[in-house]
């Protein structure tokens, strides 16, 4: 009986394991992708973006994708870009905390709203491990009503971090009620 309770609660605890991780790919515009039909303002407002995200843009031959400072997000202005794909599927890494701007490489598509800025936020997990209290963003994410849950129901789709954290609750109270069992 015991070494059977004991391979459940393993068995939970790998499942935790393989459901936590802390980083989470976006792709950009949902389904309508990096383009210009796509209304990038509603899709980034529900999101908020952690240290360790990605943004993937997939785009037609129509377009690129260009990170540039704020002062080229606010004018189009492409003369410096920091960053210039189009290959028609570009990954970001969201490798620090702040401001990112994204724009497309057609001028005319980004006067037309076709660019992306996103506010980066520090890892959840990285803050709690150094100590730090968490930001107004961390604590926007842990509010029920801003969780990114995923339009198709699916638990693990890209924007689920508020599913993953039940998941890791209901982890977390099964072991701990196996443990008294075992008590």
């Amino acid at each position: 009986m015991a070494t059977r309770l004991f391979l459940l609660m393993l068995a939970m605890a790998l499942l935790c394991l393989s459901v936590s991780g802390n980083s989470t790919e976006y792709t950009v515009g949902g389904r309508a992708g990096w383009d210009i039909s796509a209304d990038l303002a509603s899709w980034v407002a529900s999101k908020i973006f952690y240290v360790g995200d990605s943004l993937v843009f997939q785009y037609s031959r129509y377009h690129s994708v260009s990170e540039v400072d704020k002062a080229g997000y606010e004018s189009c202005d492409l003369a410096s870009p920091l960053l210039t794909s189009s290959n028609g599927n570009t990954t970001v890494e969201l490798t620090a905390a702040g401001d990112r701007y994204f724009v497309c490489g057609n001028q005319l598509h980004c006067l037309g709203g076709m660019k992306l800025s996103v506010s980066v936020a520090e890892n959840e997990t990285a803050a709690s491990a150094e100590g730090l209290s968490p930001t107004t963003s961390t604590a926007q994410a842990e509010s029920p009503a801003t969780l990114p849950f995923p339009s198709d129901g699916s638990p693990f789709s890209s924007g689920s971090r508020g599913r993953v954290a039940s998941c890791m609750l209901v982890c977390a109270w099964s072991a701990v009620g196996s443990l008294a069992i075992l008590l």
